[in-house]
């Protein structure tokens, strides 16, 4: 037992500095799974036939109607941020609140609102926002910092607004982990965590971080109004109210009757995530041709995209898949969850351990990495306390939402970083993201007080 828990301790580093070094993800996994699997067998700790177990489990993922959601959200996602709606959106915005001290600003948290609930791609809306309002926001006298740290967060938003691909992802792995868990228990009939439960559950703690976001910008605005200012009476007084009435119905409806669309199928019971994400698909090849923006050309490079970032997910799943069954084979399932009740405190202290393991990775590894490494890991041993498995997914999709805004590897940092102007300095992008790392950190605070903003809205509309 001894000598299986050295190399299963071997096994996490040897992974975690792999990964640091840059190597491919899924080829990790798989490659420190294999060599581990293979030194355990020739010190007779470690029996073959787990790894003869992968093509069942590559079967599963192929047969696994669910993650067909992931590349009709990716198609969905990529083709609305070809169709320039966040253009209009913007625009649009911050002439509405353009009276406001950082009218511009909250605009922004508004729109990447939106568009997260419209693509789900975090890289998509940074980019996106961060080509459109970066500029006009450092024109009108918004400091970089503020500028910066608004456009990322509002970007991230997309990983816990429904439709959302890390909680489709999410919901696979803790589904697995639930019935696992639940095994382990004696109950041989568990009940599933499906995604629909997910994204009903994510929905009020998304809307209260974009309330935060907010909160924060008008105190922001209010203790430095030369850093946030309001547009000028002048550029405001320059557009009829009448005309600005329109032009809101005319920008805001297309993409609400997409987001209803999508989300309001599922909430009704009238299609599964699955069936709803081929309706956002279709729904935004058609707002794409409403305003002249699809064409071959373009349907060719979503297609590219598209088929670029689900090869990236699935050959993850496979590497994970390998890691999770060389992982099993070592006993390291048993060991995890021994260690986690043997702590002081029980399960709130086994938690905390959790989400602080998780916000530290964030600093090196994406979204994608922790949900298949630490996920199969820890997951069974945490539900096993009999947690409710819809708030603890919850807890980890607002947790993962700091990998992408924090350093080094932030990769909202990064997709800024890569369409700002040289003016801006990565210093002051790192410096912006900071207070919105705190509001989430904040959020997850709120949540584990008040577990109800993730359970009630599912236990209403499915009881």
């Amino acid at each position: 037992m001894f000598e299986q828990e050295i190399i299963i301790i071997l096994m996490l580093v040897s992974l975690l500095a792999v990964l640091m070094t840059g190597f491919p993800v899924a080829f990790t996994l798989a490659g420190v799974a294999l060599i581990f699997g293979g030194i355990g067998s020739l010190l007779n700790l470690f029996d073959m036939a787990f790894i003869q177990a992968l093509p069942n489990r590559i079967y599963g993922i192929m047969t696994n109607d669910l993650l067909i959601a992931v590349p009709l959200f990716v198609f969905m996602g990529v083709m609305l941020e070809r169709s320039k709606i966040a253009e209009e959106l913007l625009d649009t915005m911050a002439h509405l609140l353009g009276s406001i001290r950082g009218g511009l600003g909250i605009s922004v948290t508004i729109v990447g609102a939106l568009l997260a609930a419209s693509t789900g791609i975090v890289g998509a809306t940074v980019v996106t926002m961060g080509l459109l309002s970066l500029p006009t926001m450092l024109k009108r006298g918004y400091s970089p910092t503020i500028s910066t740290g608004t456009i990322c967060a509002a970007g991230t938003l997309g990983q816990i607004i429904p439709p959302s691909i890390v909680l489709i992802l999410l919901g696979d792995q803790i589904s697995a982990a639930y019935q696992q868990a639940q095994l382990a228990k004696g109950n041989f009939s568990p009940d599933s965590v499906s995604v629909t439960d997910l994204f009903m559950g994510a929905l009020l703690p998304g809307l209260c971080l974009v309330f935060l976001y907010i909160l924060w910008q008008v105190i922001y605005a209010n203790i430095y109004p030369e850093k946030m200012p309001s547009i000028p009476k002048e550029e405001r007084d320059a557009i009829e109210f009448k005309e600005l009435r329109n032009r809101v119905l005319k920008v805001l409806i297309p993409p609400l009757f997409l987001i209803f669309a999508v989300l309001g199928s599922i909430l009704m019971g009238l299609a599964t995530p699955t069936e709803s994400a081929g309706v956002g698909a279709i729904g935004a090849i058609l707002l794409a041709y409403s305003r002249k923006q699809l064409n071959f050309k373009i349907l060719k490079e979503v297609a590219t995209s598209t088929a670029q970032t689900t090869s990236m997910v699935f050959t993850i799943l496979i590497g994970a898949a390998m890691f999770s069954l060389v992982f099993r084979g070592f006993g390291g399932d048993d060991i995890v969850a021994e260690f986690l009740m043997s702590l002081q405190g029980g399960v709130i202290t086994a938690i905390i351990i959790t989400m602080i393991l998780m916000f530290l990775l964030g600093f090196f590894l994406d979204f994608i990495e922790i949900i298949y490494v630490v996920l199969p890991i820890i997951g069974p041993a945490i539900l096993m306390m009999d947690i409710n498995p819809l708030w603890f997914a919850i807890m980890i999709a607002i947790n993962l939402q700091t990998s992408f805004l924090t350093p080094p590897f932030g990769f909202a940092l990064f997709y800024l970083r890569g369409v700002a102007p040289k003016s801006v300095l990565t210093g002051e992008i790192y410096k912006g993201a900071a207070p919105f790392v705190f509001i989430q950190i904040l959020m997850l605070g709120i949540l584990s007080v008040f577990p109800e903003l993730a359970t009630w809205l599912p236990s209403v509309l499915y009881k």
